[in-house]
């Protein structure tokens, strides 16, 4: 949600600068950053120290391509926004979330139950063919799934649904056991077929996602599930949601990566979309948790989101549009959301 040709390197937080007294090694990167990256004046960065929230849209290299970037300080443990931003009973409580479930390592079939199409969606699948289809599947499974389910029944919403089920299952068992290495996903639903697993490339190559110091944590996203470390971890869930004209299903992955010296950010979680049946060809969201002081003792940390997606429909006169509109709420929910988090995390005692 943040994004501009600052490129993703700078915009990562790369931690390098030495330490001076009151600061972490890493804020003051941060405040580097925010000034020489992002343009921001000394009354706005100390604006931000103050507990006043910083949201904006960056410069896309693509008309398709969404960045947004935010930044609030917090006083409150880092550890305590990791287990904000992993209760899925908080998310399945928020407007827009109309369902949500976690996925088992290994994946099971009954982590799927209630993954499914509404009814508009399911009819336009009876007449969907590749190049021209209402949900991103492959040409493939898209003469598949129409191959398999009896159009004329009165459960076809049921038989549809249970398709797509054990082909969420199928794709998330190939995923965990090989991750990108799985043969490319590709979407045909319109005229020109998208490669997922480019896409996601593409995105992270806008300089960097992940600070240069810690390259670990970029390898374990880029080649998962292999190089994980210690201080690293993943997770799986799914969730339906509402955030434009159709109800949109998605799964994504959760890394998370617990900082080891003070050069590096408290914590560093990075969210990977692997399916959207609208709207995100691809996604990835990352937060970063930055301690304000290398003391321990102190509480007190910057949360800085930075997401970024290739979405479908913003190129043209009409797409241009739906562009501004599209980017001018990310910014404004953005910011929005940094509110809700600051308030919650530091009134939770």
């Amino acid at each position: 949600m943040k994004r501009r040709i600052v490129q993703f390197a700078a915009l990562v937080v790369a931690v390098t600068i030495a330490a001076y007294p009151g600061f972490s090694q890493a804020s003051l990167t941060l405040q580097k950053h925010l000034t020489q990256d992002l343009g921001l004046t000394q009354e706005q960065i100390a604006s931000i120290r103050n507990g006043r929230p910083f949201a904006e849209a960056l410069p896309s290299r693509s008309p398709a391509e969404v960045f947004v970037f935010g930044v609030v300080y917090i006083n409150a443990d880092p550890a305590s926004y990791v287990k904000y931003a992993y209760d899925l009973n908080r998310l399945r409580n928020t407007p827009g979330y109309l369902a949500i479930s976690p996925i088992s390592t290994p994946p099971q079939l009954s982590d799927f139950q209630g993954f499914g199409l509404d009814g508009d969606d399911v009819q336009s699948l009876k007449t969907c063919t590749p190049g021209n289809c209402a949900i991103q599947l492959p040409g493939s499974t898209i003469e598949d799934l129409r191959k398999s389910v009896n159009w004329s029944a009165p459960n076809v919403t049921d038989q549809v649904n249970e398709y797509v089920q054990k082909l969420a299952l199928t794709r998330q068992q190939l995923y965990q056991q090989q991750g990108d290495r799985i043969s490319g996903e590709v979407y045909n639903d319109k005229k020109q077929q998208v490669s997922v697993i480019d896409q996601f490339k593409y995105i992270l190559s806008y300089a960097k996602a992940i600070p240069e110091n810690v390259p670990d944590f970029y390898n374990y996203i880029v080649d998962y599930p292999q190089d994980k470390a210690a201080n690293m971890s993943s997770s799986f869930y799914w969730e339906k949601v509402k955030f434009g004209l159709k109800p949109t299903l998605r799964i994504l992955q959760v890394f998370t990566m617990k900082g080891n010296s003070p050069r590096q950010p408290a914590y560093i979680i990075a969210e990977k979309q692997l399916y959207s049946s609208h709207y995100f060809e691809t996604a990835l969201d990352l937060t970063y948790c930055i301690s304000g002081s290398d003391n321990p003792k102190e509480l007190g940390f910057y949360l800085v989101q930075v997401m970024g997606s290739e979405q479908a429909g913003l190129t043209g006169f009409k797409g241009s549009i739906v562009r501004r509109v599209a980017v001018s709420h990310s910014v404004g929910d953005m910011q929005t959301s940094l509110t809700a988090i600051k308030n919650a995390l530091e009134h939770q005692h």
